[in-house]
C-alpha cells in the first residue's frame, strides 16, 4: 500500500496502521480545512466576493471545480458492468425512495417546527435543506465507510431524477400546503424544474460520464487489472483533495456569516444533528433488518442522511436573498454535516464486525 493510494479507513485494528497519513488523520484534515476556511473568510477582506464573482449554475466556480474533482475518482472506481445487480434489488431501491423522499423531508419539517418555532427564517431554510437530497458528498462518505460503490451510483442517480421531478412540488407542499392544513405559518420557494435539472446535470452528470468513459476506455485499451491497480491508485487521492478544497472554499465564502452569529448557528445546528443521527440510524437499522448486508446497508444509511446543500443554498439565495436567515440555515448545513457524517463513517466501520456476511461486491 502506497501513501498516495486512496484507502478507506477501517475499524480500529492493525490495518489502521497501514493507512496513508491523509486517511489516518482524515477528521483532523477536515477540521483544519473548516477552520482555515472560516479564518480566511473572516480575515481576508473581499475574499468572499472574489470567490463568488464567477459562478456555475449559481455556485461559486471554485466550489464547482472542487465538487467535480471530488466526485470523479469515486465514480471512476464504479464497476458499471455490475449495476444490474443493484437495479434488481427492489428492497434497496424502495427503501431508499421511502427514506429519501418520504421520511427525510417529513422529519426535517417536524424538527424545524418543534425546535425552531420562534425562528421562521431558519425554520424555512432547514425545510429547504430537507428537500434537497444528496447527490455529491454522499459518494465520498459511502466510499470511506466501505459501502457498495455501484449501489451508491444507482441511488444517487435515482435521487437526481426525483430531485428534478419532485423538489419544487415538495417545496410547495411542505412550505405552503401542509402548514395551512396544520394552521401554521405559510411561505413558498422559487425553484424551477429546469434550474434543478441543470444543477444535477452539471454536478452529477459531468463526473458520472467522465468516470464511465475512464473505465470503459481504460479497460478496453489496457485491461481491468491495469485500470484498478495502476490508474485508480493515481487518481484516487484526488477525491479527498477535492473534498478538502471544497470545504475550505465553502467555509471561506460563509465564514463571516457563521462566526458573526454563533448563537444562531447553535440553534440551527441542533435540529441538523438530530436529523443526521435519526436518518443515518434509521437507514442503517432498516438495511440491516431486511438483510441487505453491510455494504448496501451502509450505502442506504449515508444516502438517507446526506443532503444537497449546494442546491439548498442556491434556492434559498435566489428566493430569499444572500443575507437571509434561510440562506444562513443552508450555509450552516455543511458546517454540521461534514463532522457529523465523518463521525458516522467510523460508527459504520465499528458496526461492520456485527455482520456475519455481506451481499454485493467487496471492493479492492
Amino acid at each position: 500500500m502506497t501513501r498516495a493510494s486512496l484507502q478507506r479507513p477501517t475499524a480500529p485494528d492493525p490495518v489502521a496502521g497501514r493507512l496513508s497519513t491523509l486517511d489516518r488523520f482524515l477528521p483532523v484534515w477536515i477540521g483544519l480545512a473548516m477552520l482555515a476556511g472560516l479564518l480566511l473568510g473572516r480575515l481576508v477582506p473581499g475574499l468572499g466576493d472574489a470567490l463568488s464573482r464567477v459562478e456555475v449554475d449559481g455556485v461559486s466556480l471554485p466550489i464547482a471545480l472542487g465538487l467535480l474533482v471530488m466526485m470523479y475518482p469515486v465514480l471512476a472506481k464504479v464497476r458499471y458492468d455490475r449495476l444490474d445487480s443493484v437495479t434488481g434489488d427492489r428492497r434497496l431501491l424502495v427503501g431508499s425512495l421511502l427514506l429519501d423522499w418520504v421520511v427525510g423531508p417529513a422529519l426535517m419539517f417536524a424538527l424545524a417546527w418543534i425546535l425552531l418555532p420562534d425562528l421562521p427564517a431558519y425554520r424555512t431554510g432547514l425545510i429547504v435543506v430537507g428537500l434537497a437530497r444528496c447527490i455529491a458528498m454522499v459518494i465520498i462518505w459511502n466510499d470511506l465507510a466501505c459501502g457498495d460503490r455501484e449501489a451508491a451510483a444507482v441511488l444517487v442517480a435515482l435521487n437526481s431524477l426525483f430531485q428534478v421531478v419532485a423538489f419544487a412540488g415538495l417545496g410547495w407542499f411542505y412550505l405552503s400546503v401542509l402548514p395551512g392544513w396544520l394552521g401554521l405559518e405559510q411561505t413558498g420557494i422559487d425553484a424551477s424544474t429546469w434550474d434543478i435539472a441543470r444543477s444535477v446535470l452539471v454536478f452529477l452528470g459531468i463526473p458520472l460520464v467522465a468516470g464511465f468513459l475512464s473505465r470503459r476506455l481504460g479497460e478496453r485499451r489496457r485491461g481491468r487489472d491495469w485500470y484498478e491497480k495502476r490508474f485508480i491508485p493515481k487518481v484516487g487521492p484526488w477525491a479527498l483533495y477535492g473534498l478538502l478544497f471544497t470545504i475550505v472554499v465553502l467555509f471561506a465564502l460563509q465564514g463571516d456569516a457563521i462566526t458573526s452569529r454563533p448563537l444562531d448557528v447553535a440553534r440551527i445546528a441542533v435540529p441538523l444533528l438530530v436529523y443526521f443521527a435519526l436518518m443515518w440510524g434509521g437507514g442503517f437499522a432498516f438495511g440491516a433488518g431486511i438483510g441487505l448486508g453491510y455494504e448496501r446497508t451502509t450505502t442506504l444509511a449515508f444516502t438517507a442522511a446526506g443532503n444537497n446543500f449546494e442546491l439548498a443554498i442556491a434556492v434559498a439565495i435566489a428566493t430569499f436573498g444572500a443575507a437571509s436567515g434561510q440562506a444562513l440555515a443552508g450555509v450552516v448545513g455543511p458546517l454540521i454535516e461534514v463532522p457529523a457524517l465523518v463521525a458516522l463513517v467510523y460508527v459504520s466501520l465499528a458496526l461492520r464486525r456485527r455482520f456475519t456476511h455481506s451481499e454485493g461486491p467487496i471492493h479492492p
